[in-house]
């Protein structure tokens, strides 16, 4: 049986985008962003983060980094009630200065395979599913994904957005609220 997914951008959606966040000392919730999760794993969404994390290509920080923080997001979370069902990252960029990440991958936004790749592993429903990002290639990765609805948030630094796109919500938590609340 399946079920649907919430896949969820981090940075800008989840926490501040304070540019190349790498440390749980500097994570810092997006106001609403926990209650919102409660309320998407509560309609019965499997909540799925997934993430660029071109600072690893860039050598600002290493995958450890990375994992470590996300063992303190899934850690900080459970304790609020808030169960992740998977956290996918791409370190890569086609132009990388750290050499083993500089590809063309499938898994960096706007290409799909972060959300194939969990889907698949967690028997998500990709119809049934919402994308939930504060950038284009974050909402054309839940579309070439066959997601269900791909949400546009405002990003917390500057609401206007790539390509001339207007964000339908200013947060994850407004998103949450008029799509659950219909």
């Amino acid at each position: 049986m399946t079920r649907p997914a919430a896949f969820l951008d981090r940075d800008g959606v989840i926490n501040i985008d304070h540019g190349y966040v790498s440390r749980w000392e500097d994570f810092e919730y997006v106001p609403g962003a926990v209650d919102a999760l409660r309320r998407l794993q509560a309609a019965g969404y499997a909540l799925v983060i997934v993430t660029n994390q071109s600072g690893v290509a860039r050598g600002y920080y290493d995958e450890p980094a990375v994992h470590a923080l996300h063992d303190a997001l899934r850690q900080d979370l459970a304790e609020q009630g808030v169960t992740l069902a998977a956290i996918e990252h791409c370190p890569h960029l086609p132009d990388a200065l750290v050499a083993r990440y500089a590809c063309d991958c499938d898994c960096r936004k706007p290409a799909p395979g972060m959300i194939l790749r969990s889907a698949q592993a967690l028997g998500i429903d990709l119809a049934g599913s919402l994308m939930f990002g504060d950038k284009a290639s974050d909402v054309e990765a839940g579309c070439a994904a066959g997601v269900g609805r791909s949400v546009l948030l405002a990003t917390n630094a500057d609401p206007a957005t790539a390509k001339g796109e207007a964000p339908e919500f200013t947060s994850l938590a407004d998103a949450v609220g008029a799509l659950l609340d219909v």
